[in-house]
């Protein structure tokens, strides 16, 4: 009987995104709910920016522009521990083999790392100008950083290669143009996806090469693609474009655009939930939810209550938690929202 009406309300969903039509009469509820806030009242200014996590340590990491890494204790959601000192934190990853965390610092241009028990800087590593979102290989251990550009006032940037076991650069990937975001990698293969955002196209390069493979362009649709998400099982790359606000769906095979639909404004981070087959998009004031009904149909089944810059955002279908950045605006504190995936 479930199984039964499971799938005729995925025939449903097809149908209306068929059609154009609204999908918000299916929904029983909003597909998520807020469980807990916790105040960070110390941090008065400065977005944030990327997450981190160390599932076996219960550790959830948060940089923030200002120049400070938050760690939270993931079973009491309570503040741990603030690492300062740092001039602009981007993103990081934890490695748990080496009990380090690896933090790109925009403002310092370099890549630092920092022994996870003590929170004390061990070394650093040399990057370009405005060092900033990264993909972490777990097969090989290397980093790939997007720096230079627009703040480093070259017309080009590049994708920085970095071994974080030896915590030394071996290469710069050059691309031409000077805006470049978000990365995901391909882990059945050996591609790299890039957000050529100056281009508004994405790039697919060759890990063993460090070569551009193909640029995919998405102005067809908009302009100003930045978040990257990946369903690697049904080849599907999900982007979001500023002009206009869309969530962007492209064949991770071809690069052919398959889907398109309207989202937020400001979003900066987007997540795809495997089990669930929904994309979470982080924006200006709300949070979307879409619905994958196949790899061709997608339909808003939220639009939750998010904040004033509240676009950072991170996924743990581990915990069945979704968290949500809130940047400090006016007299409202800044906050970590947690939130519960519901079914």
């Amino acid at each position: 009987m479930r199984k039964s009406t499971t799938k005729a309300v995925f025939t449903l969903w097809a149908i209306f995104a068929l059609f154009g039509m609204s999908t918000s009469c299916l929904a029983v509820g909003e597909p998520m709910r807020l469980v807990q806030t916790i105040p960070l009242p110390e941090l008065h200014e400065g977005d944030f920016d990327h997450f981190a996590v160390d599932l076996p340590g219960h550790r959830l990491f948060l940089t923030v522009e200002q120049g400070v890494v938050e760690i939270f204790d993931l079973r009491s959601n309570k503040l741990l521990h603030s690492i300062t000192g740092l001039d602009e934190p981007h993103s990081l990853v934890y490695r748990a083999d080496l009990k380090k965390l690896f933090i790109v610092d925009g403002g310092a241009a370099e890549l630092k790392v920092y022994d996870s028990d003590t929170y004390q800087l061990l070394s650093s590593v040399k990057l370009e100008v405005d060092c900033d979102s990264m993909a972490f290989d777990p097969a090989t251990k290397r980093m790939y950083i997007v720096d230079g550009g627009r703040a480093a006032h070259t017309p080009y940037s590049f994708i920085s290669v970095v071994d974080t076991t030896a915590a030394k650069k071996l290469a710069d990937i050059k691309i031409d143009t000077n805006r470049v975001e978000a990365l995901v990698l391909e882990r059945s293969g050996p591609r790299l996806f890039a957000s050529l955002t100056g281009l508004n196209a994405v790039g697919v390069f060759d890990r063993n090469t460090d070569k551009l493979l193909a640029t995919w362009p998405v102005e067809a649709e908009g302009q100003l693609n930045v978040p990257l998400a990946f369903d690697q099982p049904h080849h599907r790359l999900f982007t979001v474009t500023g002009k206009p606000a869309k969530l962007i769906v492209l064949d991770s095979d071809s690069g052919k655009i398959v889907a398109s639909v309207p989202t937020i404004e400001m979003v900066d981070d987007v997540s795809y939930h495997l089990q669930k087959a929904r994309i979470y998009a982080s924006g200006n004031e709300f949070v979307d939810v879409f619905q994958q009904t196949d790899p061709d149909h997608y339909s808003q089944i939220g639009h939750v209550a998010g904040a004033f810059r509240a676009k950072t955002s991170f996924l743990l279908p581990e915990l069945n938690r979704f968290y949500l950045a809130v940047p400090r605006h006016g007299d409202k504190a800044a906050e970590l929202r947690v939130y519960k995936i519901l079914p």
